[in-house]
């Protein structure tokens, strides 16, 4: 594909890989379609807590994996911010491997000069859960709703239609799902606040966000399971959220048809 975008920032988050629903393929593509001057990765890069129950490594989560790694050799600057699911690499907070700097939170300053919070957002989680039941609970049902989107996007795929995220649209819908995300947003531009920030960026909750709250703008990077989404700042400052399966559905409509008539 032809690289058409040139970012200041680009923030990607929640990848899991090693997980049988991360999107590494989506991803790999997007990496072809831009560059970027600095690449934060907000957690959650490799699943650990699913490889711990099944290990799973197929060819694209390795290539996936060596293109975010070679990125550091060819100008872009990477900084990493584990996560809950990668846990183990929060030990490492203030080193760096090789030419990518670890750090368990971070300050961004923007072109235009804002300063953005930037932590994997597994921190807010004792302030937004509503109980140990709640959790499993919550799990399972977030288990069975992936198991939904797979299996409908496979459909999709067979008649030739582009991936879209039911689980988004599910969740979407479902009061106790909104209020904890409303709760998390609220949490995360508290603390951005009371730190003296401009905003805060984020990710762990899967759901893709630019919110402003009062002075504070909130922004969640979402996923690479569900949603296939990164938050990029321009080089006047212009936050903004990609969503790579339309994005590249607008690029290439006519593969798109040409898939529906062989269908």
């Amino acid at each position: 594909m032809t690289q058409t975008a040139h970012y200041r920032t680009l923030w990607l988050s929640d990848i899991h890989l090693g997980y049988k629903d991360c999107k590494a393929d989506y991803l790999l593509d997007f990496l072809e379609y831009c560059r970027a001057d600095t690449l934060y990765l907000v957690g959650d890069i490799v699943d650990m807590w699913a490889m711990s129950r099944q290990f799973m490594w197929p060819k694209s989560h390795n290539q996936l994996f060596h293109r975010l790694l070679s990125l550091s050799r060819e100008g872009t600057r990477v900084i990493y911010l584990p996560g809950n699911h990668d846990e183990p690499i929060q030990k490492y907070d203030g080193m760096a491997f090789g030419d990518i700097e670890i750090h368990r939170q971070y300050v961004h300053t923007t072109a235009d000069g804002r300063k953005l919070l930037l932590m994997h957002g597994d921190q807010f989680d004792q302030e937004v859960c509503f109980g140990p039941l709640h959790a499993w609970i919550g799990d399972k049902a977030y288990d069975l709703l992936l198991f939904a989107n797979r299996w409908y996007n496979k459909l999709r795929h067979a008649m030739g239609y582009p991936y879209w995220s039911l689980a988004g649209f599910i969740k979407s819908r479902i009061k106790g799902a909104n209020d904890a995300i409303a709760r998390y947003r609220d949490i995360g531009c508290r603390v951005a606040g009371e730190m003296g920030m401009d905003g805060i960026v984020c990710g762990h909750i899967h759901h893709p966000e630019i919110h402003q709250k009062k002075r504070i703008v909130y922004c969640n990077t979402g996923d690479w399971i569900e949603n296939c989404s990164a938050l990029t700042e321009d080089h006047n400052g212009k936050l903004a959220l990609v969503y790579w399966t339309a994005r590249r559905a607008e690029l290439h409509p006519l593969n798109q048809a040409d898939n529906r008539k062989a269908a």
